[in-house]
């Protein structure tokens, strides 16, 4: 792609209003600010910018494999682009939702970015059990779940996380609760100083969080970690009730037996996912509750916009 000399590469790291942090192939770092919409920008984007002063303007987003983000009925949430995966991490206690996890899930499936989650508290023997038990339909899905205990981590536990993250960049989305910080904090050590640095640069000296933040896993800047800011809703507005069917695995696998090509899997006559509710799970068996979620999500998505 031929461009103007003057315009540099780089990567957006971190974000907070329109301040965005942009670090260079050579590892420096400038804080730039975009130049009209089309160049708005989130972490993980790859951007060309050119200098104004101390700071920089970026003047083009480069093409994105992917975007992930959440769409309510006010506005839409980016996390990051250009993703490899996204890990989700729920804990035995307090006990996860179950709709905010198929929620998270199905925004993956929507932009081809795989899914990992991430079960925190194995040390909790009892809640685990439960909760380890709820995540069963998601194993037989084919989702990767991990158990982990990040309170009692040591190098076995880092190097675990390590291989199954390393050389990827990764998403890291959790309640609050959950241990997102202490995943982080073990995965990247003087990942706490390195965001009240960030924080600072970005908000002139006010100690506010960024929104989200980029951290290398290694030296040789293979592999990244992504935190994301909490959240209490996970909007699913950008997607049409006709694609829900598609990004949920347990769903999907059922579809092809439906007598109506437009089948919505609710009331039909002749509807395979509706024949496979509560049916054994090595039959390929839907859980009432993952359809309850999918019927739940299909009413809301298929009411009108009101903004």
């Amino acid at each position: 792609m031929n461009r103007p000399a003057e315009l540099a590469e780089g990567l957006v790291i971190a974000s907070h209003g329109r301040h965005c942090l942009v670090e260079s192939p050579d590892g420096t770092r400038r804080i730039c600010h975009p130049r009209g919409k089309k160049s708005a920008s989130v972490v993980g984007d790859r951007v060309l910018w050119q200098p104004t002063g101390d700071e920089g303007s970026i003047e083009r987003v480069q093409p994105r494999r992917n975007l992930f983000y959440r769409q309510d009925e006010v506005r839409t949430k980016s996390f990051a682009a250009n993703l490899d995966q996204v890990l989700i991490l729920v804990a035995a206690e307090p006990e996860f939702s179950e709709s905010q996890l198929a929620r998270a899930l199905i925004a993956a499936e929507a932009e081809h970015i795989h899914p990992l989650i991430a079960l925190n508290k194995s040390d909790l023997a009892v809640p685990f059990e439960a909760a380890w038990k709820r995540l069963a339909p998601y194993r037989r899905m084919g989702y990767d779940v991990m158990p982990l205990a990040l309170k009692q981590s040591g190098d076995a536990e880092r190097t675990r996380l390590i291989a199954q993250l390393g050389g990827q960049t990764t998403l890291v989305l959790g309640p609050s609760g959950a241990g997102k910080s202490t995943l982080i904090n073990l995965l990247v050590p003087g990942a706490a100083a390195a965001t009240g640095e960030i924080s600072q640069a970005l908000n002139s000296g006010r100690h506010t969080t960024t929104s989200t933040t980029w951290y290398w896993l290694d030296a040789a800047r293979h592999g990244a970690l992504i935190d994301s800011p909490g959240f209490q809703e996970f909007g699913l507005r950008h997607l049409e009730p006709a694609r829900l069917a598609a990004c949920m695995p347990d769903i999907r696998a059922q579809v092809e037996h439906c007598r109506f090509y437009n089948c919505t899997h609710l009331h039909e006559p002749g509807c395979g996912v509706l024949a496979a509710v509560d049916a054994p799970p090595e039959t390929g068996g839907i859980t009432p509750n993952r359809h309850r979620i999918y019927r739940e999500l299909f009413d809301e998505l298929s009411q009108p916009a009101r903004y």
